[in-house]
């Protein structure tokens, strides 16, 4: 195939992949967006392998074959529950494909000392050092995810010191290469050091602070994919990189912003090492509960004129958002009007909750972000909290002394009654007390959320 014939498929595919970001960003045309994608990346994957000088063909159809197994088994088999953990595990894959090419290229462009351009040599250090700290970060923030790890913090004594020494050393060997130091043990060491800095780097990051540590090591992986692309001169490589970074990089700042924290104190303040006491502890205050039952749910929601669901985590865990829409189809057929109220860190990864939802085929112009539903709830008869905590604890705006003071929160007190559907008071990832728990307007239904929408729709029907 002519250069002039590969590039201009190459730009061809580079269209495609920026159409499909821009239809990811309407749930309407998420679904034409991902198949865009697609297409565009089988599109990129046929050019290349029709390139003049390929050879070894019989084992990169063996390496597709094994990739695309595990990917469509994986996909498919995954629950929505895992979605987060597997988003990261992805992640990593790509991080680490990204530095063992910095680690191929580095052994085919240097046959003789000193024959290795300063050029590709930084792009080496870039591809091998980003795509290795993605790589084990992404790891770790799959076990944590997936409670192989602790979800808290984990910190120790001079660990700011240990992660600077780290990165220096990987830092100093990088520049050694830049250098014009050979031999392939540097890059392998380059290698090793970094894999080590992205365990400790994600280490004392907290399960609460996930979503923006997956946005984040998203932009890693894209980063590091585009400097691989300068190093095999291949553009097509080059835009994806840098259009995966520039989104991860834009949604770790929204999504630190959504939290009103810096991305410092997100990576820094190991968040949620102290948990502030919640359940029987906090209850021993004088402050009490009120809980309620599925059947005198039930009787309020049949009469409310507007009910705001509020999905959390604990929506995901339990799978019950097939739950939840037949439970508002059932309020909607006796008149009342239902809506979803979406926190933007709901969840472990951006847009867990939408996701969930949209698979339960959730109308699309019932889920209202933070921004658009927080008016709508001083005229809301009944907000039904699913496993939701941090986004909804009014200490967010009123105690100046808690971790989550000044972020923001859906403001389901300002509703008429609030319903808090779960298992027990355990505070949530940042390990905090939630004081809506013992507001007066509140009740509390303790079950698993699946379980309790089913009693509460059964209930409905018997009225």
């Amino acid at each position: 195939m002519s250069k002039t014939t590969t590039d201009l498929l190459y730009v061809v595919t580079i269209v495609t992949f920026i159409l499909a970001l821009r239809f990811l960003s309407s749930p309407k045309r998420a679904r034409q967006g991902n198949l865009l994608g697609a297409a565009g990346m089988a599109l990129a994957i046929a050019v290349t392998l029709a390139q003049d000088g390929l050879a070894n063909y019989g084992w990169i159809a063996l390496a597709m074959a094994i990739g695309a197994v595990i990917g469509v088994v994986g996909a498919r088999s995954v629950k929505m529950t895992a979605m987060p953990q597997m988003v990261a595990l992805f992640n990593g894959v790509g991080g680490g494909a990204v530095a063992l090419i910095a680690l191929a290229e580095f052994h085919n462009l240097t046959p003789l000392p000193g024959e290795l351009p300063a050029e590709d040599s930084v792009t080496i250090l870039l591809s091998a050092l980003i795509g290795s700290i993605s790589f084990s970060g992404s790891l770790i923030a799959f076990a944590k995810l997936q409670e192989l790890l602790s979800g808290r913090p984990i910190v120790y004594p001079g660990q700011q010191f240990v992660n600077g020494a780290v990165l220096l050393a990987a830092l100093v060997i990088g520049g050694a290469i830049v250098a014009g130091a050979e031999g392939d043990a540097l890059v392998v060491a380059l290698i090793a050091a970094a894999l080590l800095f992205g365990v400790l780097f994600v280490l004392p990051i907290g399960g609460a602070d996930m979503p923006v540590v997956i946005s984040l090591l998203n932009a890693f992986t894209g980063l590091a994919a585009s400097a691989a692309g300068f190093l095999l001169h291949n553009n097509v490589l080059i835009v994806a990189g840098a259009l995966v970074g520039a989104s991860g990089t834009l949604l770790t700042l929204l999504m630190g912003r959504a939290m009103n924290r810096s991305i410092g104190n997100v990576l820094f303040g190991a968040f949620g090492s102290v948990a502030a006491g919640g359940g029987p502890a906090a209850a021993a205050d004088g402050r009490t509960v009120r809980s309620t039952t599925p059947e005198d749910l039930a009787i309020m929601l049949a009469y409310a004129r507007r009910v705001v669901f509020v999905p959390g985590y604990g929506l995901a865990v339990a799978q019950a958002q097939h739950d939840v829409r037949a439970l508002a189809e059932q309020l909607e057929a006796r008149g009342v009007g239902v809506l979803y109220g979406i926190h933007p860190v709901a969840g472990r990864m951006p847009g867990h909750m939408n996701v969930l939802l949209a698979e339960a085929n959730v109308p699309y112009d019932q889920l209202k972000e933070m921004d658009e539903i927080n008016p709508e709830l001083p005229q809301t008869d009944v907000v039904v909290i699913l496993g939701a905590n941090d986004v909804v604890n009014p200490a967010a705006r009123s105690d100046p002394g808690s971790p989550i003071y000044g972020m923001p929160i859906i403001d389901v007190d300002r509703a008429g009654s609030v319903i808090v559907v779960k298992r027990s008071l355990s505070p949530g990832f940042a390990g905090i007390d939630n004081p809506l728990f013992y507001d007066p307007k509140t009740s509390m239904l303790f079950a698993d959320a699946k379980k309790a929408l089913e009693d509460v729709g059964a209930a409905l029907k018997e009225l």
